[in-house]
Formats: structure tokens, C-alpha cells, sequence
């Protein structure tokens, strides 16, 4: 990808931006469908928007990306999650011997996990955990290299929630700092929030999961990959306080990309097909690579950081991403794969 494919006589790149939604653990599937669409010399990232766990991978691939190109991306992905899972051995948060032996990748009959999820409903990050500790810092002094990353040629967009104000801010790569990470990811029930700019920040997820505005605003590609981590539908009815939870906890993350996606259906449907900004809604397409996987794991697993768990979702994401390219990879650079207008439905 560090040389366009034209210059030794094969296809043109296509430029493309990413969308990297987060959800915890469950960010080991986009590291694989990262490291297989990095293998793809035809698609030339220009652009990644990231939240939470997708704040990482987004992070971790454009400072990887600016070392080595496409090969230094997917080295580095694979050194961030590997310092995930060595920070992990000695975390109380296992599965229990049973759940192990049966393949089960939740937590919910851990006693720690227990423990630490009744807690965080009744107890303050500010009490629980005084000195604001958080085992990623550490991991991401190892992986990133900021001065790097702020100069970086793939254009960065990380959002976080600001506390007061209840909106969120995106940062951009001379803004990315570790601190901007952490507040990108902190859920407010187990982290105190993270002060940047003598502002206080939450989980960017409740704002925008990710944000996809200047994606399309400033990035110069017209095909959006968004890559998802909490389903959007899920059949049936929720029976269980936990399953209730999990459900509400999906919900709340999609629901603000949800709306800039109708936002964007809306806006290019009316949009100026002409010159200037209406011409870069009416000319994006959107397409989405995911699969089934994720409905089958519940909310504890997201806190489930073991090395067998994270490789057996980096490898669905890898089968994810081979499908979506098999099936719609034609698509980009020409149309969408995803019929973003259907979400006007019912509004």
C-alpha cells in the first residue's frame, strides 16, 4: 500500500476511510478484519475514525502504518493486542474452569467479574479505584509512538464524550495523545473520568461509536468501511437482568451511529450533486464488514482479554473481512455495499 499498484502496472488504488466501532475485548475482531483488508494492495487508507476499543485499533494502525506501511500496520496491531493479552494472565477477570472447558467466552459465572460489576453499580470509580489506574496506559507507552502518530499521513478522527457538556469531541492526530485514548474508552462506571484541557472525558461511545462526519467532511475518499461491534438487532426479547443489560448496553452504543447514518441517508438524498461539500454527500458510498459472531457473546466477554479469546475473534474478523471482499469488494470504488436509505424506514 506504500506504492500505488498503478506505478507497477496493476489496478489503481482505491482510497478508502475506516469506521472502527468499540466494544472492549470484542475489538479483536476488527484487528482481524484489519489485518486482512491491510493485505489488500488495492485499497489505500486514508482516513480512520475510531471510539473505545476501535480508538486503539484506529491508533495503533495509523502510527503502525506511518513506520512501515501496510506491514508495519498489521505488525503493530498484532504487538498492541499481544501487550493486551500478556497485561491480562494475572487479571482476576477469568472465565470460570467450566466455561473454559466448554468454550464459553463470558465472564458471568467469574466470581471477580461478579464481584467487580455489582460494585461498579453501587460503588464510584473514585472510591473503588483512588488512583485512577489503567492497565492500558502501559500498553499503549509500548505500542504507539505519538510524535509519530500526530505526523502521521492517514488522517485520525478519536472521539470521546465531554462530562460537563454531555457532547462529544473529536480529536485529530496533532491532538492524539495517551490521555485522549484512555478518555475515548472510559467507561464512567469503572474509570474516573480523564481531564484533557481542564475538560473531563467520558467513553467516547455515547456519542459517537464512531464518529463519521469527517469522514466524509475531510478525508478524501468516497467509500466509508464500517467495521461493527455491537449488533445492531438481535432476535427476540431479553429475558434475564443481564441479558436486559446487555441489550441496553448495545442499544445506547449504536445509537448515535445510527442517527448520523439516517443523517447521512437524509442529507444525500437532498444534498447539490454539484461542486463543494453537497457533492461529497451525494457521491459516498458505505459499506460494512461484520458477521453473526457477535450475537452469540454477551457483555461480560467484552472484559474477557485471554489470549485463545482474542486470537478466535482476530481470526473471525480475518474470515469476516475475506467474506466482504469476496462478495462486495467490487463495490468499492463504484457503489455501496450497504443501502444506508432503508434506514430513513419508520423516521
Amino acid at each position: 500500500m506504500a506504492e500505488s499498484s498503478s506505478s507497477r502496472g496493476g489496478p489503481a488504488q482505491v482510497p478508502i476511510d475506516l469506521a472502527l466501532q468499540g466494544g472492549g475485548s470484542h475489538g479483536a475482531f476488527t484487528w482481524g478484519v484489519l489485518d486482512r483488508l491491510l493485505e489488500e494492495e488495492r485499497l489505500r487508507i486514508v482516513g480512520v475514525s475510531g471510539t473505545s476499543a476501535g480508538a486503539m485499533n484506529a491508533a495503533v494502525l495509523v502510527d503502525g502504518f506511518a513506520a512501515g506501511g501496510a506491514e508495519g500496520a498489521r505488525k503493530a496491531l498484532t504487538d498492541f493486542w499481544e501487550f493486551v493479552a500478556d497485561a491480562a494472565r494475572f487479571s482476576p477477570f477469568q472465565p470460570s474452569p467450566v466455561d473454559m472447558a466448554l468454550g464459553n467466552w463470558s465472564l458471568a459465572h467469574s466470581p471477580a467479574f461478579v464481584a467487580m460489576d455489582m460494585l461498579s453499580r453501587l460503588t464510584s470509580p473514585y472510591v473503588l479505584n483512588p488512583t485512577g489506574l489503567n492497565p492500558l496506559t502501559r500498553v499503549l507507552d509500548q505500542v504507539i509512538d505519538f510524535d509519530r502518530l500526530r505526523a502521521a499521513p492517514i488522517k485520525l478522527f478519536i472521539t470521546a464524550t465531554n462530562v460537563r457538556t454531555g457532547r462529544g469531541r473529536v480529536f485529530r492526530n496533532a491532538e492524539i495523545s495517551p490521555e485522549v485514548l484512555l478518555a475515548s474508552a472510559c467507561l464512567p462506571t469503572l474509570f474516573q473520568a480523564v481531564e484533557i484541557d481542564g475538560e473531563s472525558y467520558w467513553d467516547g461511545g455515547y456519542t459517537g461509536n464512531p464518529t463519521l462526519t469527517p469522514l466524509v467532511r475531510e478525508v478524501d475518499s468516497d467509500d466509508t468501511i464500517l467495521i461493527p461491534i455491537n449488533p445492531i438487532e438481535r432476535p427476540g426479547v431479553p429475558r434475564t437482568a443481564a441479558a436486559i443489560l446487555n441489550r441496553l448496553n448495545e442499544v445506547s452504543f449504536n445509537a448515535a451511529t445510527l442517527k448520523e447514518l439516517r443523517m447521512m441517508a437524509l442529507l444525500r438524498q437532498v444534498a447539490d450533486p454539484g461542486n463543494g461539500e453537497g457533492a461529497r454527500w451525494a457521491r459516498m458510498r458505505v459499506h460494512m464488514v461484520g458477521n453473526g459472531v457477535m450475537t452469540g457473546l454477551d457483555h461480560s466477554s467484552k472484559m474477557n482479554a485471554d489470549r485463545t479469546f482474542l486470537h478466535w475473534l482476530r481470526d473471525e474478523g480475518r474470515r469476516a473481512a475475506e467474506s466482504f471482499l469476496r462478495d462486495n469488494g467490487g463495490n468499492i470504488g463504484h457503489r455501496s455495499s450497504v443501502d444506508i436509505d432503508t434506514l430513513l424506514d419508520g423516521v
